[in-house]
């Protein structure tokens, strides 16, 4: 074919318009000689443009037909182009599959499979499937039988003769074939194994369910037997050496390649248990140590190969457990783990291409429809498949899925499957990735019937259905749950009573009786109300589930809901605000103080649905607006009431984001630095409850005496308070310092000063619904029996004269808090150097700091506490950190100006700069701080009320560990952790603190 220059002949022309991407090259394989006598049919260039990818369909023909002998060549292409069924078979096959085009090339003569089908061809079973494989006798033949087999079933798949579902089962179906044929195999060339034995395989997974892919890992557990008059140990020998030998026969990789991989690895114990076990072995582990994964994995369990006898008692054995594991002890925490997705090992630059196990992935589906199977398969028979979409279809004829819901997701199921086995036919590879060039993506969309613009159609159908997915796979957990209490349109079927309170229990509600009335209640009627509740409903239901306390969750949404249901505002910001419905649920199920804080005042849900709703507000903020609210309220006490109504607004804000930043939620993941969330609560309490006093004292002020007290007044924080570390139950520990203004005596400034503090700390714990603060002076000099309010000039005397060592640790966490700034600073400068001493402590001091800590240790522990899990006191808790850095700031502090901080954390940061104590050190000691601070944070979030140590009560204990990050049923290595923790810094403490007094 020659054209002149610059002119485009009329065949690449032709090739372009019949979606060639590579005429030139197309044009060129079209004018060699082994396609001569077709080169010009019209027929053929049609033919090839129908296939998926064109251009590798002619590529694969050409190979075809070079690799015959003539005659054999010219009987294909005058077949070719004569007979349409086979010109659709073979192109179609070619152009999907370059792996098939391999093979074909290496057997041209397999062609002829395509040639002809009978009525039984076109959906053949196991019996010809075996058939096509009788005649291989080493794993060679076995090779290029199977993919001759497996070149048929591709040619009826890329035809559209089978569908999705067809072709899943026949993939199953030849591998059982396969299998059968690998262990023939096996027994020929070990008789004596074989006579010995009696050996089931049993097929488990998508193998199992008769849903396989084209390339998958095909999964079995092996049942021997001994025969009669064998040692049985003998014969479990054989049976391992022929169940081994059957393996290695289709997974070693030979001159005709690899078949697949046989995983044996969902039997008992795993890869550390035996290969082969008697089924009573099986039996005594599935009923003794079995978790419920594996018996969601025997859910699939099939008898596919060897001792059919034997296999079938195995799979009617094993039948019973499955559908008993609803009713296991562990099922609902397992059930809890088992609905989360595992993304964490998938790396972030292909999770979005991930089929498989990428959000609304095909797991997602799977998994929904296995954990709804476990939990009501025990009283309905109808839904033991091992056939996802079979199960799903049952599960919604049972009224057990909404039947819209299970038709979207049967379809999405079917699309994502299609795609992932045209993906995987290609090279016949394993993988579950979408391709992200563009001749892949193009060949995908083609071979998926997209022809106008494949590469977008593929893409916004591909986004659609991992949509709707995602949508959906929660929510058919809990929309039936919905329907159940609701009124349905006649011929719906429903959940019945007993069903839902099953499927509740199951997913971690202790009381389902009460769970279903709360949802009558919000879902029921026709109000806008109602209508908008029973959409937000199935995601709400499925975050509280995700936490310790359910049933709490949801009854406190029917809370709030009832106290704000009317409000316009809150159902629009539920609607519409995404993060907003989430945050809520977790804030509701997480524990007790959120959602006390919130019941007294449900408006403040409003924080949940802002994008800067979560963040602290600062000191200054928050000052501003107390101080304001002081001067427009009549008296003190409404005064008080208003700036209290602050801080508990506030109190919520912080528990909220603590609770969000610690268990994270679906768009944003928990937070990695807990000594940042740690921090972060320190500095939120501490200002708040600083703006509050600072208010209290402007009430007080102005109810007895205006503007201006007649003595200058100043609040110093001391303990947790000065050192900016509140957690939400400390109290305020402070000292009052005052001095008279000028041409005021003492007694007068004196007088006024007492009846301020006294004003202060009774508005601050007056009983209203809001928390109260408690102001606790007890660190004055000369403790409860000293005067709560002194002069600066009495604090200098004091201290020059009298103070003892461990007043000067106390006042390590000095810092000016409330009243007037000068006076504070003044204070701060005074004891500045009783606390940084001019070169370091004595041995005395050092003594004596040890004798105080020992003395504390022995003496202010609960009786029965557990000295290893007390946060505070415990070994290597809060006190051993606290007092570890602080001997170290008073050591060194006069030189360090980094250690003259209040701040625990900061100043074992500035400890460590300074080569003080070594990095290792610093670091045992700040980890362990910084647990033992979070669990006395979440003891008070999810009791109510302060703690030191973690709860007894299990449900108490759990929802503990899921805000230190632990998994369901795992309260134990949270314990174990604490301690291990704790113990190696309290090494560190016996070293630093205890050591040598240098």
């Amino acid at each position: 074919m020659t054209t002149a220059p610059g002119r485009r002949s009329s065949t690449f022309t032709r090739l372009l318009r019949h979606g060639f991407t590579d005429p030139s090259a197309a044009e060129q394989l079209l004018d060699l000689d082994a396609l001569a006598s077709v080169r010009s049919d019209p027929v053929l260039l049609e033919a090839l443009g129908a296939t998926a990818d064109p251009d590798l369909a002619l590529r694969g023909l050409v190979r075809i037909a070079e690799a015959g002998e003539e005659g054999e060549r010219q009987v294909l292409l005058d077949t070719l182009v004569s007979a349409k069924p086979l010109r659709d078979r073979l192109l179609g096959v070619l152009g999907a599959s370059e792996a098939l085009g391999d093979h074909l090339a290496r057997h041209p003569r397999d062609w002829q499979a395509l040639v002809t089908y009978e009525s039984v061809d076109l959906h053949p079973g196991v019996a010809e499937f075996e058939q096509g494989l009788a005649d291989a006798v080493d794993p060679d033949s076995l090779r290029v039988a199977y993919r001759r087999c497996l070149l048929t079933l591709a040619a009826r798949d890329v035809c559209g003769t089978t569908d999705l579902a067809q072709t899943a089962a026949e993939l199953a179906d030849l591998a059982t074939a396969t299998l059968r044929a690998a262990l023939a195999i096996a027994r020929t060339a070990a008789p004596e194994d074989a006579a010995q034995c009696r050996l089931a395989v049993v097929a488990m997974g998508k193998c199992g369910g008769r849903e396989l892919n084209y390339i998958s890992d095909v999964d079995v557990i092996f049942v021997g037997e001994a025969r009669d008059g064998v040692d049985e140990t003998k014969a479990m020998q054989a049976a391992t050496r022929l169940a081994a030998h059957m393996m290695r026969i289709c997974s070693d990789t030979t001159v005709e390649g690899t078949i697949w991989e046989v995983d044996a690895n969902l039997r008992p114990e795993g890869r550390n248990g035996p290969l082969v076990r008697t089924l009573s072995s099986h039996l005594a582990y599935y009923q003794r140590w079995a978790k419920t994964w594996e018996f969601q994995a025997l859910l699939k369990a099939r008898a596919v190969a060897g001792d059919p006898e034997l296999g079938a008692e195995y799979v009617e054995a094993v039948s019973p457990l499955v559908w008993g594991a609803a009713d296991r002890e562990n099922f609902v925490p397992d059930v809890q783990k088992m609905r989360r997705r595992v993304v964490d090992n998938i790396p972030a630059d292909r999770i979005e291409r991930e089929l498989k196990l990428g959000p609304g992935g095909l797991r997602d589906v799977e998994f929904a429809v296995q954990l709804l199977q476990l939990v009501h398969g025990r009283s309905d028979a109808s839904l033991h498949s091992g056939s996802t979409l079979e199960a799903l279809r049952a599960l919604a004829e049972g009224g057990y899925v909404g039947r819209a819901d299970a038709a979207q997701l049967d379809e999405a199921y079917r699309f994502l499957r299609s795609m992932e086995h045209r993906i995987q036919l290609y090279r016949l590879r394993r993988t579950h990735l979408v391709p992200e060039d563009e001749a892949d993506l193009r060949r995908l969309g083609r071979s998926l019937g997209m022809r106008t613009d494949p590469v977008a159609e593929l893409n916004k159908a591909w986004k659609r259905h991992a949509s709707v997915v995602r949508r959906l796979h929660e929510k058919i957990f809990y929309r039936p749950l919905l329907d159940a209490v609701a009124q349905l349109a006649p011929g719906e079927s429903r959940l019945s009573a007993k069903a839902a309170a099953i499927r509740l229990e199951a997913l971690g509600y202790a009381d389902p009786a009460a769970a279903l009335r709360h949802l009558e209640a919000l879902s029921s009627g026709v109000t806008r109300k109602a209508a908008i509740q029973r959409t937000l409903l199935p995601v709400l239901l499925g975050w509280f589930a995700d936490s310790a306390d359910p049933d709490a969750g949801l009854l406190g949404f029917r809370k709030v809901s009832d106290a704000l249901g009317k409000t316009p505002w809150y159902l629009r910001l539920l609607r519409d605000e995404g993060a907003a419905a989430e945050n809520l649920a977790r804030v509701l199920s997480a524990g007790r103080l959120a959602p006390d804080l919130l019941m007294r005042a449900p408006e403040a849900v409003a924080i949940l649905g802002d994008p800067e709703g979560l963040t602290p507000r600062t000191r200054e903020h928050l000052e501003q607006e107390v101080l304001a609210a002081v001067g427009r309220a009549g008296d003190a006490e409404s005064a008080v009431a208003v700036v209290r109504g602050v801080r508990r607004r506030e109190l919520f804000r912080t528990t909220a984001a603590d609770l969000i930043g610690s268990y994270g939620t679906e768009d944003s993941p928990a937070e990695q630095d807990h000594g940042a969330l740690v921090d972060r609560v320190g500095s939120a309490v501490t200002d708040l409850n600083a703006a509050t006093i600072a208010g209290a004292l402007r009430a007080a002020v102005r109810e007895r005496w205006g503007d201006t007290l007649p003595t200058r007044f100043a609040v110093i924080g001391m303990g947790r308070f000065g050192g900016h570390e509140l957690s939400y139950g400390s109290d305020a520990d402070v000292l009052f310092v005052h001095r008279p203004r000028e041409g005021v005596s003492d007694e007068e400034a004196g007088r006024a000063a007492n009846a301020v503090v006294s004003e202060m700390r009774r508005l601050l714990q007056l009983p209203t619904a809001d928390p109260p603060l408690l102001i606790d002076a007890d660190l004055r000099p000369e403790g409860r029996t000293g005067p709560m309010v002194r002069t600066l000039k009495s604090y200098e005397a004091y201290y020059r004269r009298w103070s003892l060592v461990w007043e000067s640790q106390a006042l390590l966490r000095a810092e000016h808090m409330a009243g007037d700034e000068e006076l504070g600073r003044a204070f701060v400068e005074l004891v500045d150097p009783l606390r940084y001493p001019m070169e370091g402590l004595g041995e005395d001091a050092v003594r004596e700091i040890r004798r105080l800590k020992a003395r504390m240790e022995s003496e202010r522990m609960p009786r029965g506490a557990d000295p290893t899990l007390h946060a505070k006191l415990g070994r290597g808790g809060l006190s051993d950190v606290e007092w570890t850095v602080q001997l170290l700031q008073m050591q060194h502090g006069w030189a360090e100006p980094g250690l003259r901080t209040t701040r625990t954390r900061e100043a074992l940061a500035a400890a460590c700069a300074a080569e003080l104590i070594p990095a290792e050190d610093a670091q045992t000691l700040d980890e362990a701080w910084v647990l033992a601070a979070r669990v006395r944070n979440a003891v008070m979030l999810v009791r109510g009320r302060p703690g030191d140590t973690f709860p007894s009560d299990p449900r108490e204990l759990a929802a503990v560990g899921r805000y230190l990050g632990y998994e369901p049923g795992h309260v134990g290595d949270m314990l174990d952790d604490y301690r291990r923790t704790t113990r190696r810094a309290r090494a560190v403490v016996e070293e630093r603190f205890y050591g040598a007094a240098g």
